[in-house]
This record gives structure tokens, C-alpha cells and sequence, in this order.
């Protein structure tokens, strides 16, 4: 237990402190707001972090990847697999499309008080969004939060250059490897202010659109938890029967627990690698197979995170009133969660900026997004880690054939 409340400690003062924001919020209504400042200050300090971020987590996660023992068709079987059970997800998640989470009552006083719109102009052409997005004229514009795709754009080709560049590479990528190390020690000392910041902003946020957003962090949270469990019990167990018929869903619910455990104690899919790894394999996954899936799973493969993603662009569309098509939302989602490699700030704070960007959000609106990940961050790692486990059965099935689970318990 001791264990447990330690893993969640930040996660449960965090939750406290929006808490006690959104009780101060509702007693003092709009005098509330004079805490605005002390919340503003958490985000600008959030979002002067996020470009250095941007480009060292994805650079040098590029950078070190080593080629794995069967590059060929277990690698082709993790992207097919990766893939069919990432767009599963989302289509699941695009149910709460037709489930209002939140009501603004009033999307222009918030986007006043967020004070921030898409900079792209809606008289662009598709293409022209397209390049203005993934791309800019001055190397001096990378280094603004306005560029995150060119931003991600140019890491990751900087982190296919570093491994083109061989031994020489390998020095560049050392200094990289050592300044994220570095900016992550500097993020955690700024979560230390994150309970103050975020519960300031919550506050004045309560207090200024009353009881209607907080009703719908709630709601939100329920009809996720709902989500997840339905894929943990229903859809886990059909990609067992996929992968090995009656005797494959008997040995998946026989050695996914211990995973389970893990990831809902630890609330890290990087820490539930080693048991996840072992409960695939005595599942009857080669470790050929688990480990890479596992492994490449961690960072490009999160079901939790992708139906969060659809959660967070959702409160964000009928907070602010705007119309959105599903398919939008679920090309966004894919993108937000598989391309870009996790990091520790609320869930991914490289993804959420990507759904800001993408769905024209104003930029100011982070916080709410982190608010989202905070809450979810439980349920949503536990589809994350078990999730992996329940690929690398498909994989297995692809590569090794349809007998491959088939041996005794």
C-alpha cells in the first residue's frame, strides 16, 4: 500500500489541489479570478519547456534505435498489428462524440479570457495549411511554441541523421542524451509548483464558468472508465481469441494480472516493461517477439492514450462551441498519440500540444488538457501496458501461426 500511495503521490496531490481549486472557485465565484496570475505563471513556465522538449525526446529516442533480431516480418506484424489495434481504439473512443462532456454556456467570454486563436487562416488551401504546419522560412521560428509539426519534423530527421552518422554520431547524440536528462530533472522541479499553479487556475477557471465544467471532468471520467473497461474485458480478450482461440484467452487472463497490477500501481508503462515482457512470454509469446513489441509498444502503441486523446479534443470542442467531423478527430487522435514518443509531463505534453495545434485550439488551453491526463492517467495506463501484452499475442499469431500459443500452461 505504502508502495502504491507513493507511485500516486504526485498524482493525488494534483487531484487535491483541483479540488480544493474548483471548492474556491464555486464559494467565490468570480473574485476567484484574482489567482489567475499565480495559475498564468504555471503555464508560462509549462510552455517555455515544451520546444527543448519537442526536440531532445524525439531526437534521441530516434537516435539510439537499434535494429531488432528479425527486422523483417515480426517488424511489418508490430506496424500492421500497431495499427489496426490503435484505429479499434479511437473508433471506440468516437462514441463520447455523441455524449456532450461539457456545456460552455458562453464560448466567446472563453475565448477571451484564453486570448489566443489559430494562426492559420481558413482562406488557406489544404495544401497550404499542410505546409505551413509541417515547415517554416527561418531557422529562428523553430524555437516557438507556434511550430510544433516543423518542430517535430525537423527532430525527427535530426535523429535519423545521428544514426546515418554512425560512430561519429554517436558523440552528438551523448550531449543530446545528456541535456534531456538535464530539461526532465528541470521538469520535475516545476511540477514541484504544479499543485499551486494548476489549483490557482482551476480556481479562477471555476469561479469565472461555475459548477458546468467541473460536472463535466466528472462526467468525463466516468464514461472513459466505462471505455476501458469495456476494451480490458471485452476487446482484450477477442484479440486473445484472434491470436489463439479458447486456449489463447485462457492463458491471457492466466498472466495478465501481474501486468495489470503493475501498470495501475506504478502508473508507468516505461516501468511495467520488465513484467509486462514476462507475462507475454509466458503467455507463450517468443521473447524474440515480446520484447520488440513491448518495447516499440511503450512509445507508439497506447490504446489508453489514444481514446484519451479523443476525450481531451472532445471537452475542448464543446467547451469552445466548435463544429468538428469524426474523421478529423480520429486522424488527429493517431497522430497526438502514436508519432510522438511519451514524456512526463501530465500524460504528454508533446501530444497534447499537437491536438492544440492541429484542432486550432488556442495554446492557453493546455492546462485544461493536463487536467484531463491527470485524471485519466490511471485507467488509460493500464490499456496502455496491457495493451502491448494483447499485440504481441497478434504478432505471434502472424509470424508464428495459428499454434503458437498452443502449449501447456
Amino acid at each position: 500500500m505504502k508502495k502504491i500511495i507513493k507511485n500516486y503521490k504526485q498524482s493525488i496531490i494534483l487531484i487535491g489541489s483541483l479540488i480544493i481549486g474548483t471548492i474556491v472557485g464555486l464559494i467565490f465565484k468570480e473574485k476567484a479570478t484574482v489567482l489567475e496570475p499565480l495559475g498564468t505563471l504555471f503555464i508560462n513556465m509549462l510552455l517555455v519547456v515544451v520546444v527543448p522538449l519537442i526536440f531532445l525526446s524525439i531526437t534521441t529516442s530516434i537516435g539510439k534505435i537499434d535494429k531488432p533480431k528479425r527486422v523483417g516480418k515480426i517488424l511489418r506484424s508490430i506496424i500492421l498489428v500497431f495499427i489496426f489495434t490503435s484505429l479499434v481504439s479511437v473508433v471506440i473512443g468516437l462514441t463520447s462524440l455523441k455524449i456532450r462532456l461539457v456545456d460552455s454556456g458562453d464560448a466567446k467570454k472563453i475565448t477571451a479570457l484564453l486570448d489566443e486563436t489559430s494562426e492559420i487562416s481558413d482562406d488557406a488551401s489544404v495544401l497550404e495549411k499542410l505546409v505551413n504546419s509541417v515547415s517554416t522560412n527561418d531557422f529562428v521560428n523553430l524555437l516557438s511554441k507556434n511550430n510544433i509539426l516543423a518542430l517535430i519534423v525537423i527532430s525527427i530527421l535530426s535523429g535519423l541523421a545521428i544514426n546515418k552518422s554512425g560512430e561519429k554520431g554517436k558523440s552528438f547524440l551523448k550531449v543530446l542524451d545528456s541535456a534531456y536528462e538535464v530539461l526532465q530533472n528541470l521538469i520535475k522541479i516545476l511540477m514541484y509548483y504544479a499543485p499551486i499553479g494548476l489549483g490557482c487556475y482551476f480556481a479562477s477557471f471555476t469561479g469565472t464558468f461555475g459548477a458546468s465544467v467541473t460536472q463535466g471532468f466528472v462526467k468525463m471520467l466516468v464514461i472513459y472508465t466505462i471505455l476501458v473497461l469495456f476494451v480490458y474485458f471485452v476487446i482484450y480478450t477477442l484479440y486473445a481469441y484472434m491470436a489463439g482461440g479458447k486456449i489463447g484467452v485462457k492463458k491471457y487472463w492466466a498472466n495478465i494480472i501481474p501486468a495489470s497490477v503493475t501498470a495501475l500501481s506504478t502508473c508507468s508503462s516505461a516501468a511495467s516493461i520488465p513484467v509486462n515482457t514476462e507475462c507475454a512470454k509466458k503467455i507463450g509469446v517468443s521473447e524474440d517477439i515480446a520484447s520488440p513489441t513491448i518495447t516499440l509498444g511503450t512509445s507508439f502503441h497506447k490504446d489508453g492514450s489514444i481514446i484519451g486523446s479523443v476525450f481531451k479534443i472532445m471537452f475542448l470542442v464543446y467547451l469552445f462551441d466548435m463544429p468538428v467531423s469524426g474523421i478529423k478527430v480520429l486522424g488527429v487522435s493517431l497522430l497526438a498519440t502514436i508519432l510522438v514518443t511519451a514524456v512526463p509531463i501530465g500524460g504528454g505534453t508533446i501530444s497534447e500540444m499537437l491536438i492544440l495545434k492541429l484542432m486550432g485550439f488556442p495554446v492557453s488551453a493546455l492546462p485544461i488538457l493536463t487536467i484531463i491526463a491527470t485524471i485519466i492517467d490511471a485507467p488509460a495506463t493500464l490499456l496502455n501496458v496491457t495493451g502491448d501484452s494483447a499485440s504481441s499475442m497478434l504478432v505471434s499469431r502472424i509470424v508464428d501461426g495459428k499454434d503458437s500459443l498452443k502449449k501447456e500452461l
